[in-house]
């Protein structure tokens, strides 16, 4: 069915559970997930070799099946939960385009990535058939974190500006898997981004970006800003980790602002307190870095 407009077509809520529940739950929290890690014949497959999809599905369920025996195992505590933004992440509703802004440190890719991880990608960006580790870094929230579903979507994608190169890097070396990819090593950090979202943000499903300002210009946040809208028109979602103006303001986003002491807040472009200080900075930018030094 259809999801209603401004109303998220895949992923609706997410909600934290308490380290107890985990471990005495895990089995339920998992079925609760509708087992997003497990399922992977729900997705579609990235035009792998078939030989080399054999070997991602079934390392896909020896890393579910890990990960759920070290949930039940570990009572430890994450870092992140000490970020205000998990422990309000109850208040997180997803539309078509959802955009998480707020200061370094707020946890913006804490939760993008737990996300990313609790829905099945790979924790250094990717599709979920696409499996590699240069250094193993991502926190355990998503082992508490419950994903509430609309539907399944068939495809998707986590963009992460962080370990961009080591993915690249991974795909090239691959002599199976670097024909079926742009050549990114080749081309500029900015232009590998807009060529991969160009040839993976194709078809309808979840995106998830970290932080893709990064990489780019303002003319190539243009160029990305037009990818997201032919992809939302074909019934994709997004969900976005920024600290651009231009994705910030993205026409009918949810907006939440992050800070360390209140968690979420529903916000709007205007209200940005970024937004507030771009807008001195270019009134007034002589001024404005004049005020940085008193």
């Amino acid at each position: 069915m259809a999801a209603e407009p401004n109303e998220a077509p895949y992923l609706r809520r997410i909600r934290l559970t308490s380290p107890k529940q985990t471990v005495e739950s895990a089995t339920h929290e998992q079925a609760s997930k509708q087992e997003p890690t497990t399922k992977v014949d729900d997705w579609d497959k990235d035009d792998f070799p078939s030989w080399y999809q054999d070997k991602v599905d079934d390392g896909q369920r020896d890393k579910a099946e890990a990960a759920a025996d070290q949930t039940v195992a570990s009572s430890s505590t994450d870092y992140a939960l000490d970020l205000a933004a998990v422990r309000t992440l109850d208040q997180l509703s997803f539309g078509p385009v959802t955009v998480l802004a707020g200061d370094n440190g707020s946890g913006k890719s804490t939760i993008i990535e737990a996300i990313a991880v609790a829905a099945g990608f790979n924790p250094e960006g990717g599709s979920r058939n696409l499996n590699f580790s240069t250094h193993n870094t991502h926190s355990d929230l998503a082992d508490r974190i419950t994903l509430e579903w609309e539907q399944h979507p068939r495809w998707g994608w986590f963009l992460r500006a962080e370990t961009f190169y080591g993915m690249a890097s991974h795909i090239e070396a691959d002599e199976y898997l670097a024909p079926t990819f742009p050549e990114f090593h080749s081309r500029s950090h900015g232009e590998s981004f807009l060529d991969l979202a160009t040839h993976r943000f194709t078809g309808a499903g979840l995106y998830l970006l970290d932080e893709p300002e990064s990489a780019l210009s303002i003319q190539g946040l243009m160029a990305l800003s037009v990818l997201i809208a032919k992809s939302l028109a074909k019934g994709s979602q997004f969900i976005i980790s920024t600290h651009s103006p231009l994705l910030m303001a993205f026409p009918d986003a949810r907006v939440f602002e992050l800070d360390a002491t209140n968690g979420f807040k529903s916000a709007t472009f205007d209200s940005l307190q970024s937004t507030a200080l771009w807008q001195r900075f270019f009134q007034d930018p002589t001024g404005f870095h004049q005020s940085l030094r008193s």
